[in-house]
């Protein structure tokens, strides 16, 4: 049977019922080891124009992990030519992602050996064969070990990508999969005087985050020969996810070829965080009401820390607390926008917080190039 467009536009989100629900078992995080606060950067690029400096102070960012452009003689920062920049992205991606899995799997009390399945997610660069073989074979992982690659989708693809990792592990019970999100944003760069650039170069921040799912096998039994000795799948079920394109705005964010700078350049329209607050009740609703529950029944929001005024807007529209996006403000406040794997670092800070109780619910929400906004349900 076919379903009418109308239908699918409205067809409830997807869920894991049949089987038992993948948990999310460990999580670890990984950023280069230079970071500069955003006066800094201002002084070191030698950015002169009040209106760029007032951007770069006034966006609730304090500090971010950078992998600057190298300096000349004379102590500039040249720029890096477009095959220089994916190079940086290869280099410092694996970098991030193989140091982010590592301390998710040390997170979960699982192995390099026990991993299943690998699903890369990157935006800040494009390499073929995929960042998924090359981190497999820098990390030694089994040869054979499914791989999946989410590239070009933009800050929310760490959802579309636990989405797939999930839908795996539901249909491998007992058997790990990781899902890293390594962002190079550094490596995603333009210099110039306009202000499209300044907006992106005065918000973005290198870094990766990595999650482990498993899905119980049957009645507690064993698959492979992991059991309690190869991880424990204590964490909170991924219950459903619900997405939403808004294609209205499918060029609002984009990140396309700029043929005056020879290279790839990022683009956020000004009215990006309007569009999306304007739309963020829909999707949420949409994920919740299937589940019989409110807004209200939620008691932990992880939000794409996208930047301050995308954060009011969601906060404004679906009602939330200060206190609810705690977590994504520190975020954006301690490493900017960190594109796709935002969300896991609210995420990371909200376990070591140490405030989530056995039955709690939780929302995951990404925004990014689409227009898109994709959520996650889970529960502890």
């Amino acid at each position: 049977m076919t379903m009418t467009l109308s239908e699918a536009v409205l067809a409830p989100p997807r869920t894991w019922q049949a089987a038992a629900p993948a948990r999310i078992a460990g999580v670890g995080t990984a950023v280069p080891a230079t970071s500069y606060t955003q006066r800094e950067l201002l002084d070191l690029l030698h950015v002169t124009s009040p209106k760029v400096r007032s951007l770069f102070l006034n966006s609730a960012i304090e500090r971010r992990h950078l992998v600057l452009p190298p300096a000349g003689a004379d102590g500039e920062r040249r720029p890096e030519a477009q095959g220089e920049l994916l190079a940086k992205h290869k280099r410092n991606a694996l970098d991030m992602g193989g140091r982010a899995v590592r301390a998710c799997l040390d997170d979960a009390g699982f192995r390099l050996e026990d991993v299943a399945y690998l699903c890369c997610v990157t935006t800040t660069g494009f390499l073929s064969p995929g960042l998924s073989a090359y981190l497999i074979d820098a990390l030694g992982l089994d040869p054979s070990c499914g791989r999946a690659d989410i590239v070009g989708m933009g800050c929310n693809a760490g959802l579309n990508g636990l989405g797939a990792v999930t839908s795996w592990a539901v249909a491998h019970p007992g058997r790990l999969a990781v899902m890293v999100c390594t962002e190079a944003c550094s490596a995603a760069y333009v210099m110039d005087a306009t202000m499209r650039t300044a907006v992106v170069n005065s918000l973005f921040g290198d870094g990766a985050a990595a999650v482990a799912l498993v899905a119980d096998p049957p009645e507690g039994g064993r698959e492979n020969g992991q059991g309690d000795e190869g991880g424990s799948a204590a964490g909170p079920r991924v219950l459903s996810t619900a997405s939403l394109l808004i294609t209205d705005a499918i060029a609002a964010m984009r990140y396309d070829w700029d043929d005056d700078q020879g290279r790839f350049s990022f683009y956020i329209d000004p009215d990006v965080p309007y569009v999306v607050g304007a739309h963020a009740e829909q999707v949420v609703d949409r994920l919740l009401t299937p589940a019989g529950l409110r807004r209200e029944d939620v008691s932990h929001w992880l939000v794409h820390s996208g930047g301050k005024k995308v954060i009011d807007a969601v906060r404004v529209n679906l009602g939330l607390t200060r206190h609810d996006v705690r977590h994504t403000r520190s975020v954006l406040r301690d490493y900017g926008n960190l594109s796709s794997g935002s969300f896991l670092f609210s995420y990371e800070r909200l376990l070591r917080e140490g405030v989530v109780r056995a039955g709690d619910y939780g929302v995951m929400m990404t925004m990014g190039p689409g227009s898109t906004i994709e959520t996650a349900l889970i529960q502890w």
